[in-house]
C-alpha cells in the first residue's frame, strides 16, 4: 500500500470510528507501527489530524489565544478577571511565584491581596508595571529579547534566568489546553520560556479561560497530566472537567 492510499485509508478510519490505534491499523495491514506512527505524524504536521500515545484524534480547532496582545485583552474580560481572582486567592505569604505574562495573569496580579508579602518572578513587563503600587511584594524581572507579541521576555537569556529561580509556585498562561493534546502555544521560543518556568516550580496552575480549552496551538509545553491546577470559569462544561480530574489535575472552578 502505497504512502497517500495508507492515509486516506487513516482518515478515513478516523471519520468513522473518532480515532485511530496504530497497532490496530499495523496489524490490520500487516504493517510495522513505525510506518503507521510516521504516517500519523506527517498529518498531524499538515493539521489533518492530533497525535496522542497509541495513535490520533481528530484535529483540534485553533485557539483565538493565538491573537496578539491587544486582541486578546479583549477577549472575556469579565471571565478573565473571575478567573484571576480565584488565582490570587491561591498564593500563600512569603512565596516566591513565576507569573507568566499574558491578559489573564494581568488580571491575577491586580487581584492579589493588598497586605500580601511575597516574591513575583515575571519575564512580563505589564505584569510588572501592574505591581508597581504593591509595596508587600518584591518584583524580579527576567531579562531577554521582547516578543513583542505577546509582550514578553524570550530567548536564552530568559530559560537561563529561570533556571537560577526555584518557585513555590507558577501561574502559568496558555493558548490552548486540552486533556489529550496538553497544553500548547503559538511561538516556539515562548514555549520553551514557559517549559521552564513550570520545571523550575514545585506547583504549576494553569489560567484557562474559555476560548483556550480544547484547542490546540502548534507548539507543545507539556502534558495535561503535569500540572497541578486549573482555573476555570464558572459553567465550564463539567464531563471536560472530568477528565482533567482524572489526570490529577486539581480544578478551581471561578466564581459566577
Amino acid at each position: 500500500m502505497l504512502t497517500t492510499q495508507r492515509k486516506h485509508y487513516l482518515m478515513d478510519l478516523l471519520r468513522r470510528d473518532g480515532q485511530v490505534v496504530a497497532k490496530a491499523v499495523s496489524e490490520a495491514l500487516g504493517l510495522s507501527e513505525d510506518t503507521i506512527r510516521r504516517d500519523l505524524r506527517e498529518l498531524a504536521r499538515e493539521g489533518m489530524l492530533q497525535r496522542v500515545h497509541g495513535g490520533a484524534l481528530p484535529a483540534l480547532p485553533a485557539s483565538p489565544a493565538l491573537a496578539d496582545f491587544n486582541a486578546r485583552a479583549r477577549i472575556s474580560p469579565d471571565t478573565k478577571a473571575a478567573i484571576g481572582r480565584a488565582g490570587a486567592a491561591l498564593v500563600a505569604p512569603g512565596q516566591v511565584v513565576f507569573v507568566d505574562g499574558g491578559t489573564t495573569t494581568g488580571h491575577l496580579v491586580r487581584h492579589l491581596a493588598p497586605d500580601l508579602r511575597a516574591t513575583i518572578v515575571t519575564h512580563s513587563p505589564s505584569v510588572a508595571l501592574a505591581l508597581l503600587g504593591h509595596e508587600g511584594i518584591e518584583v524580579i524581572m527576567l531579562g531577554g529579547r521582547l516578543y513583542r507579541h505577546s509582550v514578553v521576555g524570550v530567548g536564552a537569556a530568559t530559560v537561563e534566568a529561570i533556571a537560577q529561580v526555584r518557585a513555590d509556585l507558577c501561574f502559568l498562561g496558555v493558548s490552548s489546553i486540552d486533556p489529550d493534546a496538553g497544553l500548547s502555544t503559538g511561538d516556539f521560543e515562548e514555549a520553551a520560556v514557559k517549559r521552564a518556568m513550570w520545571r523550575a516550580a514545585a506547583h504549576t496552575v494553569v489560567l484557562a479561560s474559555p476560548e483556550k480549552l480544547a484547542t490546540a496551538s502548534p507548539y507543545r509545553i507539556a502534558g495535561a497530566d503535569q500540572i497541578g491546577a486549573l482555573v476555570v470559569a464558572h459553567g465550564t462544561d463539567e464531563a471536560l472537567l472530568a477528565r482533567y480530574r482524572a489526570l490529577g489535575v486539581t480544578v478551581h472552578v471561578a466564581g459566577a
